[in-house]
């Protein structure tokens, strides 16, 4: 397994645009009128940024409020303006004062989201802490700052978070997997098997827990147990896949490049609608 942000699903799964996602502002505008028109702006948002951005940006100018402003941020976000969508986030987050310690969570999780798209993980994580301030209990916030830290390569920092959100939600095998792969990355593969096997024994097929067992007992000088694993995983993906590709580069007894979060785990969603109060992101 390799750390790397692709523009995956963005760690955040936050709501889809409804009428459950209008209530995520929607305490703070209570007027009818005001939540379908922060439905509608969040919509086209989603749909079509580029249109959604001047009509949210007039909305703003017209009165529309901490909605209007959180469409904008969103419509910046979906139109890949990452910096400028990050500095709206964090924006909204500090002109709430004190109101609301869930909702300014996530919105400074979502200008985490927004700076490690724009390539800037330093700023991520520094959003991430932030969030961590006032929703320390939400076991995605130590995950998502964790990747940060590993595309920092700050192995420790990174290992230290994956440890919060494992006390979060223990047996957690994506949380393993990760975790696995930083002690791989910082050197410690004897802790990477301790992990990946904790990984294998919930989940016996997973193919990521099998390939950063692969990699950790090839780190060990174990070529046979590495191969065990790799072909393991070339029976189970479809040939040509990112994991069939690993799997035949561990078999060539190549290790994973540095520093990238790994593939298809823990992936954050686009901030599509109004944050939401727990759960999987």
């Amino acid at each position: 397994m390799s750390f790397h942000r692709p523009t995956l699903p963005l760690l955040l799964g936050l709501l889809l645009v409804s009428s459950a996602a209008a209530q995520g502002l929607g305490p703070l505008e209570s007027t009818p009128d005001h939540l379908l028109r922060y439905a509608e702006c969040m919509k086209l948002a989603r749909r079509e940024p580029l249109k959604a951005l001047p009509m949210a940006e007039r909305w703003n100018v017209e009165g529309g409020g901490l909605g209007a402003r959180h469409c904008v941020a969103v419509a910046m976000f979906q139109a890949g303006k990452y910096v400028q969508a990050a500095a709206q986030f964090e924006a909204i987050a500090r002109d709430m004062g004190q109101d609301r310690p869930g909702l300014r969570a996530e919105l400074w999780a979502q200008a985490g989201q927004a700076w490690i798209e724009a390539g800037q993980a330093d700023k991520a994580a520094g959003a991430q802490s932030r969030a961590l301030e006032l929703k320390s209990n939400d076991a995605d916030l130590w995950i998502d700052r964790g990747l940060s830290y590993a595309a920092m390569a700050a192995w420790p920092r990174a290992i230290s978070d994956f440890d919060r959100a494992l006390g979060l939600r223990p047996d957690d095998v994506e949380i393993l997997v990760l975790r696995a792969a930083a002690w791989r990355n910082a050197r410690n593969p004897a802790q990477a098997l301790v992990d990946a096997g904790r990984a294998l024994r919930i989940a016996p097929e997973h193919t990521e827990a099998l390939l950063e067992r692969g990699f950790a007992n090839l780190a060990r000088g174990d070529r046979t147990q590495a191969n065990d694993d790799f072909n393991r995983v070339l029976r189970i993906v479809p040939p040509g896949s990112d994991s069939a590709r690993r799997a035949e580069a561990g078999l060539r007894g190549e290790q994973p490049g540095a520093a990238r979060p790994p593939a298809g785990s823990a992936a954050p969603a686009a901030p599509n609608a109004a944050p939401k109060s727990s759960g999987k992101r």
